[in-house]
C-alpha cells in the first residue's frame, strides 16, 4: 500500500473496550456527527464490523456505501468507501492500549483516487474533520464510562439513608426557574411545565445513558443516537420501543403552594 495522504495521532482517556464499542456503534453517526453524516441505512453487521449507506450533508441524493471491519487481534480497524462519493478511500486506525483508561490512536488516510498534487491538501481536510469527530466521540465515550461506573455502584447504608425528596420552593417562584435540573439520590431529573402541569423526567436515555435534551413540544431527545421520548408518559415517540426511566413525582401543597419532588 502506498503512503497515506495524511496521518492523525491522538491519546484518548478511554479504555480499549469503549473504543471497540464506539467503532461498532453505527447508529450514532448522523446524530453525534451531523456535520459529516446526514443519514445512515444499515445493510449488514456482526461482531467484526458493519456495512451501511450514508447520506452527506448539503448533498441531497448523494451518499456513499462504507464498510467498517475490525481486526481485534491486530488492534486496528478499517473504514472503506465501497461506492459513491469518495469511492476507494481507505482509512486505517491503529490502536495502542496505554492502560485501563488510556488508548493511543494513529489514523492513516489512504486516497488512491486523488491526484498526486492534491493528495496532501485533501488529506489535511480529512485530518481536520477527524479532529472534530474524535472530540465528539471522546466526550461520548467518557460520559458512557461514567454512567457505567455509576450503575455498578452497590447501594450501602449511606445510599439507603439518602434523601429521596427535595423542596423546589413555592410554585409561583418555581415557574421562573424552569426548566430546572435536580440531582436526587444519584439520579438526574429535569422539571418542566407542560400545558400548566409540572412534570419531572429522568435525563438519562435508557439506550446508552446519553444526556436527554429538550426537544420539540413534549419530547426529550438523545443527542447521541436520536432516541425521542414523550416526557409526560416516558414512552418512546420514535417507534423504537424504549421507555424512559421512572419519572419523579411532583407534589404541591394546596395550602402553602410549596412544591416537592420525590422519587417513586
Amino acid at each position: 500500500m502506498s503512503s497515506p495522504a495524511a496521518v492523525y495521532e491522538r491519546e484518548l482517556p478511554v479504555s480499549l473496550e469503549r473504543i471497540w464499542e464506539n467503532v461498532l456503534d453505527w447508529e450514532h453517526l448522523p446524530h453525534l456527527h451531523s456535520q459529516a453524516f446526514s443519514s445512515i441505512s444499515l445493510l449488514a453487521h456482526n461482531d467484526d464490523g458493519w456495512r451501511a449507506e450514508i447520506g452527506l450533508p448539503g448533498a441531497p441524493g448523494k451518499g456513499a456505501e462504507i464498510d467498517v471491519r475490525l481486526d481485534r487481534a491486530g488492534l486496528c480497524y478499517w473504514s472503506r468507501t465501497v461506492s459513491g462519493a469518495g469511492a476507494g478511500t481507505e482509512i486505517l486506525t491503529r490502536l495502542f492500549p496505554r492502560g485501563p483508561e488510556a488508548t493511543g490512536i494513529v489514523v492513516e488516510f489512504h486516497l488512491p483516487w486523488a491526484a498526486d498534487e492534491s493528495k496532501a491538501s485533501i488529506g489535511e481536510l480529512y485530518r481536520t474533520l477527524y479532529v472534530e469527530l474524535w472530540d465528539q466521540d471522546e466526550a461520548m465515550m467518557r460520559e458512557r464510562q461514567r454512567v457505567l461506573d455509576a450503575s455498578q455502584h452497590v447501594p450501602g447504608a449511606l445510599d439507603q439513608a439518602a434523601d429521596k425528596t427535595v423542596s423546589l420552593g413555592r410554585v409561583r417562584e418555581l415557574a421562573h426557574r424552569l426548566p430546572l435540573d435536580v440531582e436526587l439520590s444519584g439520579r438526574r431529573l429535569r422539571v418542566v411545565s407542560i400545558d400548566g402541569r409540572l412534570v419531572a423526567y429522568d435525563t438519562r436515555c435508557p439506550h446508552f445513558g446519553g444526556p436527554l435534551a429538550a426537544g420539540p413540544g413534549c419530547e426529550a431527545v438523545c443527542p447521541w443516537h436520536g432516541y425521542r421520548f414523550d416526557v409526560r408518559s416516558g414512552a418512546s415517540s420514535d417507534g423504537r420501543g424504549l421507555r424512559m426511566g421512572r419519572a419523579g413525582v411532583i407534589e404541591i401543597n394546596a395550602c402553602e403552594g410549596d412544591v416537592t419532588l420525590r422519587l417513586p
